[in-house]
């Protein structure tokens, strides 16, 4: 019930709102999205976890009564305050561990959020392709609608047959059919789109896609792709934070120092004085060194490769659109749409007969709606290429 409700009012602003651009949409969403916002504050958190890592020991406050026999309360007692560090290198090191550290969640965050964006503008051109679609149902229900009048006359008139006015219906209902999927897919992309917008309201009605210049050079692709990829950013990020972090294990051998103020008292007497000391990591950093050695390889290893997935997912869609690309230019839209028209002009005249017509007109039909589908798949893969630039 919310979600009709939702739906519902989404229905009436759409009324009053102008429709929105896929880079309008995109905007609503990187700014309503629940996801996001999400990944956002524990992005923030684990930010200032790591800042904390570097921070100082808390002080140490001790204080201790003595007691003696044959003397009426305390006797003595003793006071001990202290505070222990590391060694004054770990911390610039750690600093440093910890800037990269920041800068993998930064990274992190923002590969999430191109996901994110990039699944919203599939949604966005799934929506051009169902208008599209359903505009040229339109197209085939007005022309049914009109020749199933024409023929209906026709058959009171001893013109035709009942056989062509039943091919007529028969056409009527598998468009009625086709028109409810559409609307059925239609709602559901949408439903999907408001989700991802924290179910706000927006309209998008685009029936036409954004212009894209034709890419032809590969190596400025290539360039462009490696050095702008999220993931490949944030497996270098995490691969320098890690050989941050081996060196901060490297000086992880130094002592800890402690310094302190103590305090004695007696009956008669009191005193002060300071407190030196220090701890040496002999058995709390066994095997640290080959755990983080581990963990650099490891971070190594999957920037190299995550580099040769990249690598090869540019060369791939490369083809791929190349191969898309041609596949459209062999249609010919405007030639199909005129084709469709010189038929129909042809059965209403009667030099064709309704059998004839359905069988050429069914091919074409079938042909636009591949040409639609290619352009969709062109869409979204241009969409993927250029996902950097979200």
């Amino acid at each position: 019930m919310r979600l009709k409700y939702i739906l519902a009012m989404a229905c009436c602003a759409f009324t009053t709102m102008q429709a929105q651009t896929i880079d309008e949409v995109l905007s609503m969403i990187e700014r309503n999205n629940k996801a996001l916002q999400a990944q956002a504050q524990a992005t923030q958190a684990a930010k200032l976890e790591v800042q904390a890592q570097n921070n100082l020991e808390d002080p140490s406050v001790e204080y201790s009564p003595f007691y003696t026999r044959g003397i009426t309360g305390m006797s003595s007692s003793e006071l001990v305050v202290t505070q222990g560090f590391d060694f004054p290198t770990l911390y610039a090191a750690r600093r440093q561990s910890g800037k990269w550290q920041q800068e993998t969640l930064d990274r992190q965050q923002s590969a999430t959020r191109q996901g994110i964006l990039l699944t919203a503008k599939n949604l966005c051109l799934d929506l051009i392709m169902l208008n599209q679609q359903q505009q040229l149902l339109d197209e085939r229900r007005k022309n049914a609608d009109e020749l199933l009048a024409l023929f209906e006359k026709r058959l009171e008139e001893g013109d035709a047959g009942i056989l062509e006015v039943n091919k007529i219906k028969m056409e009527r209902m598998s468009v009625q059919t086709e028109v409810a999927r559409n609307n059925a897919a239609y709602r559901t992309a949408l439903q999907q789109l408001l989700a991802m917008n924290g179910n706000l309201p927006l309209e998008f009605s685009e029936d036409t896609y954004p212009e894209i210049p034709e890419l032809n050079d590969y190596n400025a692709l290539y360039d462009e792709v490696m050095s702008t990829d999220a993931e490949l950013l944030a497996a270098d990020a995490n691969a320098q934070a890690t050989e941050k972090a081996l060196k901060v294990n490297r000086q992880s051998w130094l002592p800890k120092i402690e310094v302190g103020y103590r305090r004695n008292t007696s009956l008669d007497e009191k005193s002060n004085g300071f407190l030196i000391g220090g701890s040496l990591p002999i058995f709390s950093n066994r095997k640290k060194g080959r755990i983080a050695r581990a963990q650099a390889l490891s971070a190594q290893l999957q920037l190299d490769d995550t580099r040769l997935q990249a690598e090869a997912r540019v060369q791939s869609q490369f083809n791929e659109m190349r191969q898309l690309r041609e596949a459209m230019k062999a249609y010919d839209v405007v030639l199909m749409h005129k084709t469709l028209r010189l038929l129909y002009e042809a059965v209403t005249a009667g030099q064709l007969s309704i059998i004839d017509f359905y069988v050429e007109a069914d091919n074409v039909y079938k042909n636009l709606q591949a040409y639609m589908e290619i352009e969709n798949q062109y869409q979204k893969l241009m969409a993927e290429i250029y996902k950097n630039r979200l």
